[in-house]
């Protein structure tokens, strides 16, 4: 999607547990490489500790850390564990053709559709992906599975891993069609259109926390929605535990869904008085 002139609004998505349940794919995949090397497999809710800890969003390092907590010794290289990784969850060169892949990324349910971002375009709200997926995996989902038209990424290895808000601020003032000739804080700033974060991490909530740090003139909202293995009538509990860690965070709005979110609503939250 090519970024719209003077958007009312730029809003920024995560990929995994927003735009795709990856429960049983990147999630079954840091069990399956945990298991791989020390024979046990981490439950659901060693993941979800972890991850609320908001500096564990790149599951490779997770992997690691998994096994650094449970003992094992000694810890692989790194380099074989981001192997062993991709075998499970691509199945296959994920720079090669996608048709080919035999691994865990073929079961991902979508949690939208194309059309909810033809919406948000009607709004005249500017759209796109920060995430700390693959490029490979995040061009799979948005382009393949969604038929989006070239949508605006930045993924793994294209800006320093969240919290770190550089690459939401980056795509931010592009979106805004801010200049860039100077810093990110100067591209993006009072003047600039509000930006929205949805995201179902802590990490996710952090990297607006500092976004607002870095640019205090500009007008950041955090979303947050639990991940989609957290909303079964039989995880009521641990789902209200793991949206109150990111209120905590400072999230100011958590979804029911993804795909709940409507862009007037959105717009109206952008407008409301700062928290």
């Amino acid at each position: 999607m090519a970024p719209v002139m003077s958007p009312r609004a730029v809003l920024l998505f995560d990929i995994d547990g927003v735009i795709r349940d990856v429960g049983g794919s990147y999630r079954r995949a840091i069990v399956e490489t945990v298991h791989h090397f020390s024979g046990h497999r981490p439950d659901a809710g060693a993941i979800d500790t972890l991850k609320s800890e908001g500096c564990w969003n790149n599951d490779w390092e997770a992997s690691l850390e998994l096994l650094r907590r449970s003992g094992h010794a000694p810890l692989p290289a790194f380099e074989a564990l981001v192997e062993v990784f991709g075998s499970f969850y691509f199945g296959g060169d994920p720079e090669g053709d996608s048709a080919l892949w035999q691994g865990f990324i073929g079961s991902e349910p979508l949690l939208v559709e194309a059309a909810f971002f033809a919406a948000l375009t009607r709004a005249n709200v500017a759209w796109g992906f920060v995430s700390g997926a693959e490029p490979p995996s995040c061009r799979y989902v948005l382009e393949t599975r969604l038929g989006l038209d070239a949508p605006p990424l930045i993924a793994m290895g294209q800006a320093p891993d969240k919290p770190d808000p550089t690459g939401l601020l980056r795509l931010a003032a592009q979106l805004s069609g801010a200049e860039m000739d100077g810093s990110l804080d100067a591209a993006v700033d009072g003047a600039s259109p509000p930006i929205a974060y949805l995201g179902d991490t802590v990490a996710d909530v952090l990297t607006v926390q500092r976004a607002r740090q870095q640019c205090p003139d500009a007008r950041f909202l955090s979303l947050a929605v639990a991940p989609p293995h957290l909303h079964g009538p039989q995880a009521l509990e641990r789902r209200a535990a793991y949206e109150a860690r990111l209120i905590e965070a400072g999230a100011d709005v958590v979804l029911p869904s993804t795909q709940a979110l409507e862009p007037e609503a959105l717009l109206s939250w952008l407008s409301a008085p700062s928290r």
